[in-house]
């Protein structure tokens, strides 16, 4: 379902993906298509023809099909279908890519129009990095020094509202507080990665230089963090509605294919 990743263990047999518990939240690391975040209405347009998508999207809640598998690599297909054309009016074929490198796994995502028209889309991911310790004991690193604003999101949509990280030696300490309005949203980075300290030693590494955007988020209590590389996100209040002119959407010419990768390493 979704070709979810469910589980990422070292040699040890340390577990460092979210175990899925519903009393915080019921997902491991879903993808995020054909749109990131939520739609203003939950509502979007094609020629001035109304559709509706749910939050995120439909193929994290869809079977997906094995094509292809090697001792350490799986690729998993979704095809588009009656159910998929009457929520989003394209033809595709949508990719997850799976291959372990030693203590690297790499995801990819693979979107292939088979259509004769183009089409709008946005794709992201939504890893939970388990955090078995106590969440004040993590810190998140960012690659490069770089003034990091986020957005708010008021009503699931992304708002004018800006603030700050601060930081400290590009560290920011991990705290509730940080995520009481949500996630934190982040247009464009100049980091390529974010390293997650556990007691000021390096713990999990992702790597998302081939995405632009970047959503961090955990609930209250909750003993993970989710880093979420994207294209794409929530609407704006100011949103058209217009699918294509959506902020953030990829436009993918007719039979052309669009390939994104990002990397979880443990350390």
């Amino acid at each position: 379902m979704g070709a979810e990743l469910f589980s990422l263990k070292d040699n040890q047999n340390k577990e460092y993906i979210w175990e899925g518990n519903p009393d915080f939240w019921g997902k491991h690391s879903p993808i995020l298509f054909p749109i990131v975040g939520t739609l203003k209405n939950n509502t979007y347009t094609i020629e001035g023809k109304e559709y509706q998508l749910p939050r995120h999207g439909f193929a994290r809640d869809m079977e997906f099909i094995l094509i292809e598998k090697t001792e350490n690599s799986a690729v998993f297909s979704l095809q588009s279908s009656t159910e998929t054309l009457s929520k989003y009016p394209f033809e595709f074929e949508l990719q997850l890519i799976y291959t372990l490198h030693e203590y690297t796994l790499d995801i990819e995502y693979k979107v292939i129009n088979k259509s004769e028209n183009k089409i709008p889309f946005s794709i992201g991911a939504h890893p939970a990095i388990a955090l078995p310790e106590n969440f004040e004991n993590y810190a998140f690193k960012f690659e490069k020094q770089e003034t990091l604003t986020y957005y708010l999101l008021e009503n699931d949509l992304i708002s004018n509202k800006t603030k700050v990280l601060e930081t400290n030696n590009n560290e920011v300490p991990l705290n509730y507080e940080l995520f009481k309005n949500d996630a934190l949203i982040f247009k464009a980075l100049e980091s390529n990665s974010l390293t997650i300290l556990e007691n000021s030693k390096p713990y999990i590494k992702v790597d998302f230089e081939d995405f632009p955007s970047l959503g961090i988020w955990t609930k209250e209590k909750a003993p993970f963090i989710c880093i979420e590389p994207w294209f794409g996100y929530s609407d704006t209040d100011s949103n058209s509605g217009d699918l294509f002119e959506k902020e953030g959407i990829i436009v993918l010419d007719a039979n052309a294919d669009f390939n994104s990768k990002f990397s979880i390493k443990i350390l």
